[in-house]
């Protein structure tokens, strides 16, 4: 699908200070070239000269490549990987079998998990990490296509659920990466 053809409705999210846990929030999709909310955050990050890392999965890459398109990245952007095996998880985040014992995928306490993981492994302020199914069909664990959890790590620390309720890949995928920016620079505002 083409950006042009996606929906203009934009994300609903708690404005809370405080998102709890268990908290589920339906999105619409992020245009392909709307690179605004990163340009926001950017711009955020190095007027408080504040770093990040981040951890994704199911948005490919996509989250790391919206902020890294921004000019400048490399005051703040400190460095990522896409974690979508357990071989990735033990090798690039040296998250063991151990630590994850008890805690599935795509949960809200796999991606605190891997948020913190990233955060402590690259030294960075902020840690940012996703894990979900994107689509077209579920995980292996129950959820559904447009299922993800995303959590920042730092000085504030915050999760989100986020489901969809789309079986389409890419539109999720960008859903994801837009809850994920939002959710980061809800935090670095907040603190």
């Amino acid at each position: 699908m083409y950006p042009d053809a996606l929906s203009e409705k934009r994300p609903v999210f708690n404005n809370s200070s405080a998102i709890v846990p268990t908290e589920r929030v339906i999105l619409s999709t992020m245009r392909t070239n709307d690179l605004s909310i990163a340009a926001a955050l950017g711009a955020l990050l190095k007027e408080r000269k504040q770093t990040l890392a981040v951890a994704e999965s199911s948005a490919g890459g996509l989250i790391s490549a919206a902020l890294l398109a921004v000019p400048g990245a490399s005051a703040y952007f400190l460095g990522g990987g896409v974690i979508y095996t357990q071989a990735a998880r033990r090798g690039l985040l040296r998250v063991g079998d151990e630590a994850v014992k008890g805690i599935r995928s795509s949960s809200e306490p796999y991606a605190q998990l891997k948020a913190k993981a990233v955060r402590e492994l690259v030294g960075a302020t902020w840690g940012l990490a996703e894990t979900g199914a994107s689509g077209p069909t579920g995980n292996r664990y129950g959820d559904a296509a447009g299922h993800a959890c995303i959590a920042v790590s730092g000085p504030v620390e915050r999760v989100i659920t986020v489901e969809t309720g789309d079986a389409d890949r890419e539109r999720n995928m960008w859903a994801f990466t837009r809850a994920a920016l939002k959710l980061l620079e809800d935090a670095v505002r907040a603190c």
